[in-house]
Order: C-alpha cells, then sequence, then structure tokens
C-alpha cells in the first residue's frame, strides 16, 4: 500500500504542480486547436504557397519528438536573446506539437463534408472563409470529436515534458519530493492518480459531448 503520508505532507506542493499543469495544459489546448485549424486550412487552400507551408509544418512537427521542440524554445531563444521560463518553453512547445496532429485531425473532417454545402454557402453569397467558418468547419469538427478528444487527452500527459524544464508542473514536484523522500514508488502513484483526475474527466466530457451531437 501506498505510504499516504507522502501525499498528505506534501499536499500543498502536490497541488501547486496540479493547477500548473491545469494551466498549462489548458492554454496548450486553446493554442494548439486555433494553430490547428490555421494549418488544416492552408493545406486544403487553392493557394500553394500556403499548402507548401501548411505541408511542411505537419510533416515536420510530426516527425520528431516532443522534447526536442521544446529544446528548440528553451537553449535555442536565448541564442538570439530571447529567455523564457521553463513554464512558457514547455507550454509553447506542447501547443506547437500538439497543433500539427490537431491540423490532420480537421483536414480529415474538412475533407469529410460535402463539396456540395461549400459550393452552396458560396453559390449563396458567402466569401471562402465565411463558408468555412460557418458551414464546413462546424461540421467537420463535429465528426472529428473522437480523434480530437485523444489528441486532447495525449496534449494533457504529454504535459510531463515541463518537468524535464523546471516547469513547475505536477511531474516537476513529483521529481522533487521523490528526491527529498526516497519514496520513488509512492511519489509517482500519487502523480499518476493526479494525472488520472485530469485525463478521466476530459474523456468522459468528450464522449458525452460525441454521443450529445450524434443525437443532434
Amino acid at each position: 500500500m501506498p505510504d499516504f503520508s507522502i501525499f498528505t505532507d506534501h499536499i500543498d506542493i502536490f497541488m501547486k504542480g496540479f493547477v500548473n499543469t491545469i494551466w498549462a495544459s489548458l492554454i496548450a489546448l486553446i493554442g494548439s486547436f486555433i494553430l490547428g485549424t490555421l494549418i488544416a486550412i492552408c493545406r486544403i487552400s487553392s493557394v500553394k504557397p500556403l499548402q507548401w507551408v501548411g505541408t511542411a509544418y505537419v510533416e515536420f512537427i510530426r516527425n520528431i519528438p516532443l522534447l526536442l521542440v521544446v529544446f528548440v524554445f528553451f537553449y535555442g531563444l536565448p541564442s538570439l536573446g530571447v529567455t523564457l521560463s521553463g513554464f512558457v518553453c514547455g507550454t509553447l512547445g506542447l501547443t506547437v506539437y500538439t497543433a500539427a496532429f490537431i491540423a490532420e485531425a480537421i483536414r480529415a473532417g474538412i475533407m469529410s463534408v460535402p463539396l456540395g454545402q461549400s459550393e452552396a454557402a458560396r453559390s449563396s453569397g458567402l466569401t471562402y472563409g465565411q463558408a468555412m467558418w460557418h458551414v464546413v468547419l462546424p461540421q467537420a469538427i463535429k465528426i472529428v470529436i473522437p480523434p480530437l478528444s485523444n489528441q486532447f487527452i495525449n496534449l494533457v500527459k504529454n504535459s510531463s515534458v515541463l518537468g524535464v524544464f523546471a516547469g513547475l508542473d505536477l511531474m516537476y514536484f513529483g521529481d522533487m519530493i521523490a528526491s527529498e523522500t526516497y519514496a520513488t514508488f509512492d511519489t509517482y502513484i500519487f502523480v499518476a492518480v493526479l494525472y488520472l483526475l485530469l485525463t478521466l474527466p476530459l474523456s468522459y466530457g468528450a464522449l458525452y459531448l460525441e454521443r450529445k451531437l450524434a443525437r443532434g
């Protein structure tokens, strides 16, 4: 049985990491969704340079490790005179990395919407942007809720990368407590439980939303 005194004696530290993980995940979730949507639109654009930019972004980012993306922000930006905290670098890296996967999911959703939907919207007087925003994207996002929810859950779990860069997240403080108490197993059991408190509600919430939209 885990030693619960490890948790009770360090609950303030655990909670600080828990809250910071929530903030990092929330910021990265919103940022990656916005960036991923823009990249997806670029990939299906009729403007060739935008297609190239979108494709290059997705193919490059998806095929390198998340840790390397964060390294670019944490160690690369200071060489340009920009120094950011581990929390900010980790969150930025998480946003940029997850956006590539979200872009592919949304692009697949857009491609699955019948072309006649967009043509009908354009014939009614809407611009390309208006047709995409008001007609195509709502249908596309509804279709891709399952893969999007998976990416959001992965994002929360991947936020543990902040611990490598003193990002003050749950994993960072878990490492600190484990090194101080030498109760490695017990500490990481409580860290895992706290991560579950984040991912399980997100998983069930996505399932509820999927069923609700399906009924609609």
